[in-house]
């Protein structure tokens, strides 16, 4: 998955899964749309891809659904079968042991995990550090092999109860408490990081440094030579617009961009 300077990592939000909201009670509709959304990943030449449940909003805090974790399950499996690239998974909202739960099963290769350390105020609600839980289940599962990269200063967050301690000690502390990466992000989806914060992260950790929300064909080089990967979402689906299926001819026009 890093076998660039700079990899790049596409998002597959998936139709709302069982359970949620708006789950409208058809698997074959979600599993189709994300397939297709993934080939075209395969097909465009994106070095990973991650699963998320955004549409699921809104989303409980710390756990979904057992249908909705069976539900992505399935997904997982199937595309990771179709693309055979490097696949990981998002549970919204601080799903992270139901994350590590898909991955294991499906035979995925990292999570995104939120709420790793320190307790930060979602817009779902109240978020308390899952590490300890999340590294021995890990090990429990016997499923080393599968990464986490974990949010610090997450966007959709309020962070003043953590005010006194900065970007650079949150990732210090994640690399402290086993986190094989962590992810710098602006405030919210689609909203650019800031490259300083970007920068102090890789400053601070030996481990890896993404950057996980609004990464641009036009900005994408401001980040690539302080980022080990970028995830990206809005910027690769059809109008810019997460809720839209993945555009091939935006994808191929952001990796023309990226060198080896």
């Amino acid at each position: 998955m890093f076998g660039r300077r700079c990899s790049v990592i596409g998002v597959v939000h998936v139709l709302p899964l069982p359970g949620s909201h708006g789950w409208r009670g058809s698997m074959e509709e979600i599993l189709g749309g994300a397939l297709e959304d993934a080939l075209t990943y395969k097909e465009s030449g994106v070095d990973a891809i991650i699963l998320e449940n955004m549409h699921d909003a809104p989303y409980y805090v710390g756990h979904v659904d057992p249908e909705a974790t069976a539900a992505m399950t399935v997904i997982a499996n199937a595309i990771k079968y179709e693309t055979v690239l490097p696949i990981g998974v998002q549970l919204l909202a601080g799903a992270n042991i139901e994350a590590l739960g898909v991955a294991v099963a499906a035979g995925l290769d990292f999570i995104r995990a939120e709420g790793f350390v320190f307790a930060h105020v979602g817009d779902e609600g109240i978020h308390e550090s899952c590490a300890a839980q999340l590294l021995r289940k890990r090990t429990q599962l016997k499923a080393e092999r599968i990464k986490i990269f974990a949010d610090i200063k997450k966007k959709h967050s309020a962070h003043a109860i953590t005010q006194d301690v900065n970007l650079a000690e949150t990732a210090k502390a994640c690399e402290f408490f086993g986190a094989d990466g962590v992810i710098v992000t602006g405030i919210s989806t689609g909203q650019a990081a800031d490259v300083e914060e970007v920068k102090i992260a890789r400053a601070s950790t030996s481990i890896k440094v993404l950057v996980g929300s609004g990464v641009t064909s036009e900005n994408f080089s401001r980040y690539a030579s302080y980022a080990d990967a970028v995830i990206v979402g809005s910027d690769f689906k059809h109008g810019g617009n997460w809720r839209n299926p993945v555009d091939e001819e935006r994808v191929r026009r952001f990796l023309s961009k990226v060198s080896n």
